[in-house]
C-alpha cells in the first residue's frame, strides 16, 4: 500500500438504482463507468480521465434491511484494519460493517465516528498509490476537498487527528455558523479537508467529498436535467473558485468544485 494510514484513497457511492446513478454522473462528471470483475458482486468503477476514482454499488435488500440509504462515502487508509477498528470503537465510535478480505483489493470495514457518521477504513494491497483525491495537483473528476458537517466539532476533530494523524492547519470565521477547522496530512503536500459544525438544515452529521469539474455552471446545469437538485451554491471559496452542493436522483448528497467560466 503506498498511501500513507489517514489518506484518503477511495469513494464509493451506495445507491438504489445502479443504473441510472451510473447514466446521471457519466454525464455530470464525465465518468466512465465499468464493471469490476468481482464475482457474485455488482460492484461498478468509475473512471476519471487517467485513473480510478470511486465505485458504485446497488443497495440490495439486506443493505436496505439494515437501514441503508443512497450515500457517498470515502474510503481512509489505514496501516492496520483490525487495529484501527478496536482504536475507533474504544473512541465512541461503532463498528457497522465488520473487516473482510476482499480478493486482490484488500481488507475494509465499515465504522462510524462518535457522531454517527459513516466511513471505511482499509488497508490496500496494491503497491500503487491511489489517486481518487488530489492531493498533489487539481485533476478533473477527482475529489478535489473532504469537508465535515458534524453535531460536535470539537469532539470530531479530536477523534480524527488521533486516529488517523492529521493535523490541524488554521481555522476560518464562518460568523454564525463558528470555526471552519482545516486539516492537512502530517507528510505530503497541502490541505484535504475542512470540519464544521452541522448546518440546522442539515439532518444528519456527514461527511462530504467534493469532485472537480471544468465548470460549475455546466455541471449544475446537467445535474438539473438528470434529476438532481442543486442544494447550495455556487458559492465563491477560498483561491477563487466555487462550490456546489446537489442531491442525485436517488437522494444521495454530492458536491463539486471548479470555476465559472
Amino acid at each position: 500500500m503506498a498511501n500513507r494510514h489517514g489518506d484518503f484513497i477511495w469513494y464509493e457511492l451506495l445507491t438504489s438504482d445502479a443504473d441510472a446513478a451510473a447514466a446521471f454522473y457519466s454525464d455530470v462528471f464525465g465518468w466512465k463507468v465499468r464493471d469490476s470483475g468481482q464475482p457474485d458482486m455488482d460492484y461498478r468503477l468509475l473512471a476519471a480521465h487517467d485513473a480510478d476514482v470511486g465505485g458504485l454499488m446497488q443497495i440490495n435488500d439486506e443493505m436496505k434491511a439494515g437501514g441503508a440509504s443512497p450515500i457517498w462515502l470515502g474510503y481512509i487508509a489505514v496501516d492496520d484494519v483490525d487495529r484501527s477498528v478496536e482504536s475507533i470503537t474504544k473512541a465512541g465510535g461503532q463498528l457497522q460493517m465488520p473487516a473482510m478480505d476482499i480478493p486482490h483489493v484488500g481488507r475494509l470495514a465499515m465504522v462510524t465516528d462518535p457522531q454517527g457518521v459513516p466511513f471505511y477504513v482499509m488497508r490496500g494491497l496494491s503497491d500503487e498509490e491511489s489517486r481518487a483525491f488530489a492531493y498533489e495537483a487539481p485533476r478533473l473528476g477527482h475529489c478535489a476537498w473532504n469537508e465535515l458537517a458534524t453535531s460536535d466539532r470539537a469532539a470530531a476533530m479530536t477523534f480524527y487527528t488521533q486516529q488517523f494523524g492529521w493535523l490541524k492547519d488554521s481555522e476560518m470565521d464562518m460568523g454564525p455558523m463558528g470555526k471552519y477547522e482545516l486539516l492537512r496530512r502530517a507528510e505530503g503536500p497541502g490541505l484535504f479537508a475542512g470540519v464544521m459544525t452541522q448546518p440546522q438544515e442539515m439532518p444528519v452529521s456527514l461527511w462530504t467529498h467534493y469532485f472537480r469539474v471544468a465548470d460549475v455552471d455546466k455541471a449544475a446545469r446537467r445535474a438539473t436535467a438528470g434529476g438532481g437538485q442543486i442544494a447550495h451554491g455556487p458559492i465563491e471559496i477560498p483561491g477563487g473558485e466555487f462550490a456546489v452542493n446537489a442531491i442525485d436522483p436517488q437522494g444521495a448528497m454530492f458536491a463539486f468544485i471548479g470555476p465559472r467560466e
